[in-house]
């Protein structure tokens, strides 16, 4: 069995899609784009645009009962959106040291232990972008260490708060929802 087939979500019975080509449209900093003639399982061929991504990790940081969140400016969205700290994985890097890395430099709070969530895709319909997601705890301060591209304030939340809010759909980001409401359940589960 293959990744992709294991990660089809228990689709592995059903035959996949082939790619007869591809040609790049597109080679960016973060995300690659690429137009793939493919083979569909009907059997049916077709151009699919695809933006390669190189994945992400995203953490819901737990401190004395509060969840460390960032108000982040987001340019494609119009504006600024609440979520728990995450950024893309750098070249050979792994989702959990992406993680440990990414909740110190936007909370100033390093992690002593990281509880992995599971993963998601964020938007399969055209990217390959898969994020990581994890719950740390054993938080120390230390110091927040912002990139160029990062506009971000932090809010301290109570951890019920932030999790209700998510499921009552006041939280708009997706990796953040998902990641709060995993949280919620394994924490749940202890």
């Amino acid at each position: 069995m293959s990744e992709r087939e294991d990660e089809a979500g228990g689709a592995r019975h059903l035959p996949g899609g082939e790619r007869l080509g591809s040609r790049e449209i597109f080679r960016g900093r973060t995300v690659h784009l690429d137009v793939d003639h493919v083979r569909l399982p009907n059997g049916n061929e077709m151009d699919l645009e695809l933006i390669h991504h190189p994945g992400a990790a995203a953490v819901v940081p737990v401190l004395e009962g509060d969840v460390l969140m960032v108000r982040q400016y987001r340019y494609a969205t119009g504006g600024w959106l609440l979520e728990v700290p995450a950024g893309k994985l750098d070249p050979g890097e792994s989702p959990k040291s992406c993680a440990f890395r990414e909740v110190e430099e936007e909370t100033g709070y390093r992690p002593t232990d990281l509880q992995p969530l599971g993963w998601i895709w964020t938007s399969p319909g055209f990217t390959d972008e898969k994020i990581w997601l994890y719950l740390a705890t054993g938080l120390t301060a230390t110091r927040q260490q912002l990139g160029k591209d990062e506009v971000l304030s932090l809010e301290r939340l109570p951890l019920r708060e932030a999790i209700d809010k998510a499921a009552r759909g006041e939280i708009h980001d997706a990796k953040s929802v998902c990641a709060l409401l995993r949280a919620a359940r394994h924490l749940d589960h202890q």
